[in-house]
């Protein structure tokens, strides 16, 4: 019958501090508690025992929320918009609010605002871009 405490030569799993993830380990000392030293079977070091951690949950980030965003407003606007009226963009021209413009790059963009002397946002296809002008 097998004893359901582990004792020293065991396996285990834990946190690796050099390998810097769960891996196989061997129990070197035990104490009351639980197993006080393990062995690493990735690297070979020696170290405190730590529990496994849990996996994470993959975060949600903002700029994903604000992509996803910035394309349902791109999908809307899309079909009014007349590719032919277009103007092809230069870092010299001056641009106003709602002007279309032609991307080398980027393709259709729609002028959103003006964010300073010289810089518009534009709403392209694949999301908001800073862009220069006059």
């Amino acid at each position: 019958m097998q004893s359901t405490t582990p004792v020293a030569g065991d396996p285990i799993e834990a946190r690796c501090t050099k390998c810097r993830k769960n891996t196989d380990h061997i129990i070197v000392t035990m104490a009351e508690e639980g197993p006080a030293k393990v062995q690493c079977n990735a690297c070979s070091r020696q170290h405190k025992y730590r529990p496994p951690t849990a996996a994470k949950k993959p975060a949600v980030r903002r700029a994903d929320m604000h992509k996803d965003a910035e394309r349902k407003e791109w999908e809307a606007l899309r079909p009014n918009m007349n590719s032919a009226a277009a103007t092809d963009y230069s870092m010299t021209a001056a641009y106003k609010v709602r002007a279309l413009i032609n991307h080398p790059v980027f393709g259709l963009g729609l002028v959103q605002r003006i964010v300073g002397s010289q810089k518009v946002e534009v709403l392209f296809e694949d999301g908001k871009k800073t862009m220069r002008c006059k």
